[in-house]
C-alpha cells in the first residue's frame, strides 16, 4: 500500500486558518486585558460592567513604584506637586512618601531566574554530554532517577526543603533560591540536552581528536556550537519555570530574596487592592522573559524540531 501527500483543499486551509486565529485570540486576550488594565484608573479597573475603552492614565505605574498616603488640602498646598507623577497622585488627594519595593523584588527575580537558568544549562550540558558519550555504569537507571525528580509536584517536598533551608541558613537568600531552582530544573535540562547531543555525530569529535584536539577542546569547539539550538531551547524552558515559580518563593522568601510573583498580588493601594498597579507590575514582569524568548525564537524553533527528520 502506498500513500501520497496531497495539498490541502481550500476549505481545509480556511478551517485551519480560522482555528489558528481563534486560538491566537483566546490565548492573547488575557494578556491584552492585563496590559490595558495597567493604563486604567482604579475606578475604571473595577467598573461593572467592564469598560473596554477608558481614559488613558499612568496611575497604575505610579502606584506600583511609589508608597502613597492620604493628604489633606493643607498638606497638598504646603507641598505642591513638582513632577508629572506627583500631579497624578495629588489629583486623588495622595502624596508620595517614598519608593515601593517592587524594584527590589524585580531585581531579585532577575538574579535568581537568570542565575539558576545559567547553572541549570551549564551543569545539564556537562551531565548530558557524559551520559551521551561515555559508558556509565547503570546509565539507564541513573537517567530514570534524574527523570523521577519531575514526577512529583515541587510543593510536595516544600516542607522538608523549608526545614532543610532553615537549618542551613539558606532561607530568604539568593543563593538558596538559585540552588533550589537549579535542582528542580536540572532533570529537564539533562534530558533535553542529552537528546540534542545524541543527534550530533560522534565522528566529528573523533576527527577533532585525530587532529590533535583534547577532549575538552573537541567538546568546546565541536559539540557546543552544534548543540547551541538545544541549549537555547533548554534555557528558555528553565527560565520560564524559575521566572514564574510561586510556591517555593512564597514559602522560602519574605524580604531579602523575595521575587516578583509573590509580591505583585500583595500590592495594596490606599483603600484596597490596587488593580491597575497589579496589572502594571504583571506587564513589566512579562517584558524580560518575552524579550529573552524573542531573541532566541529562531533557536527555539530549530531546537524543538532538531532531529525530527532523519535521513
Amino acid at each position: 500500500m502506498s500513500f501520497s501527500v496531497t495539498e490541502a483543499s481550500l476549505p481545509q486551509k480556511w478551517l485551519a486558518g480560522v482555528l489558528v486565529v481563534f486560538y491566537a485570540i483566546v490565548t492573547i486576550l488575557p494578556l491584552i486585558w492585563i496590559i490595558s488594565t495597567s493604563f486604567k484608573s482604579q475606578n475604571d479597573a473595577i467598573a461593572y460592567p467592564p469598560e473596554l475603552v477608558s481614559e488613558f492614565t499612568l496611575e497604575g505605574y505610579v502606584n506600583l513604584f511609589s508608597t502613597l498616603t492620604r493628604a489633606t488640602a493643607e498638606d497638598l498646598e504646603a507641598n505642591p506637586p513638582r513632577t508629572w507623577y506627583e500631579e497624578i497622585t495629588a489629583d486623588r488627594g495622595l502624596i508620595i512618601v517614598g519608593p515601593s519595593r517592587f524594584g527590589e523584588r524585580f531585581l531579585n527575580s532577575v538574579i535568581i531566574g537568570f542565575g539558576s537558568t545559567f547553572l541549570s544549562v551549564l551543569l545539564g550540558t556537562l551531565a548530558a554530554y557524559a551520559f551521551s558519550r561515555y559508558k556509565i555504569p547503570l546509565k539507564d537507571d541513573l537517567l530514570f532517577f534524574i527523570l523521577s525528580t519531575r514526577m512529583m509536584p515541587p510543593i510536595a517536598v516544600a516542607i522538608p526543603i523549608f526545614l532543610m533551608f532553615r537549618g542551613l541558613g539558606l532561607s530568604d537568600t539568593h543563593a538558596g533560591m538559585i540552588l533550589l531552582y537549579t535542582a528542580v530544573n536540572l532533570s529537564l535540562s539533562v534530558w533535553l540536552l542529552k537528546g540534542f547531543i545524541d543527534e550530533i555525530p560522534l565522528e566529528y569529535e573523533e576527527a577533532a581528536l585525530i587532529d590533535g584536539y583534547t577532549r575538552f577542546q573537541a567538546f568546546y569547539k565541536i559539540v557546543l556550537p552544534q548543540a547551541s539550538t538545544g541549549i537555547s531551547a533548554t534555557a528558555i524552558f528553565c527560565l520560564i519555570f524559575s521566572w514564574n515559580e510561586y510556591a517555593f518563593a512564597v514559602l522560602l522568601t519574605s524580604g531579602n530574596a523575595q521575587t516578583a510573583p509573590p509580591f505583585i498580588p500583595t500590592i495594596i493601594g490606599v483603600g484596597g487592592q490596587d488593580w491597575p498597579a497589579v496589572a502594571a507590575g504583571t506587564t513589566i514582569f512579562l517584558v524580560p522573559i518575552l524579550v529573552f524568548t524573542i531573541l532566541l525564537r529562531k533557536n527555539l524553533l530549530r531546537g524543538i524540531t532538531f532531529g525530527a527528520v532523519r535521513k
